[in-house]
């Protein structure tokens, strides 16, 4: 008999450790001067679901600054279980195609991962206060030693 090979396997509990982050999220965020945008206070709103069988975190989050849309991403979390490492699949509106996800892992309540590009590296680093708030930081670095802050921000579960 033939194996179905579009049976999809269960996920792990690493997959379901995501769910964290699941949910609708208010974020005050403070962005750092950088060669993209001068900085300053902004808030988000982050919208994010455990879809495709409970492998996959998807968020989206757009970001706001004096009434305005400036900034918007799309990131897709999951476990890889091949290499025992979570990945992050980012897009974001400022067009660059990422040649790779970023790759980390947990430690305690923080989620670490880090993706290099031609232009350099970056950092998210989110980490759990509760089960109604996170904070992220995202950082740069030419050479992945020295990292700089691009974005800080806490975020709080809309009930």
């Amino acid at each position: 008999m033939a194996q179905d090979h579009l049976a999809a396997s269960s996920p792990l509990p690493e997959h379901a450790r995501l769910a964290a982050f699941a949910g609708e999220w208010d974020g005050e965020e403070m962005v750092f001067p950088s060669r993209w945008t001068a900085g300053g206070p902004a808030t988000s709103r982050t919208v994010a679901r455990m879809d495709l069988n409970g492998f996959y975190l998807i968020q989206d989050s757009v970001q706001m600054r004096d009434g305005k849309q400036v900034f918007a991403t799309h990131g897709i979390f999951t476990f890889d279980r091949d290499d025992r490492t979570y990945k992050l699949f980012w897009y974001d509106s400022l067009g660059y195609t990422p040649p790779s996800p970023a790759s980390g892992g947990w430690a305690g309540k923080t989620l670490t991962l880090v993706r290099g590009s031609l232009r350099g590296n970056a950092r998210h680093v989110y980490e759990i206060i509760n089960e109604d708030s996170y904070s992220l930081k995202i950082q740069f670095s030419p050479d992945a030693e020295g990292w700089s802050d691009v974005l800080t921000g806490v975020y709080r579960r809309i009930h």
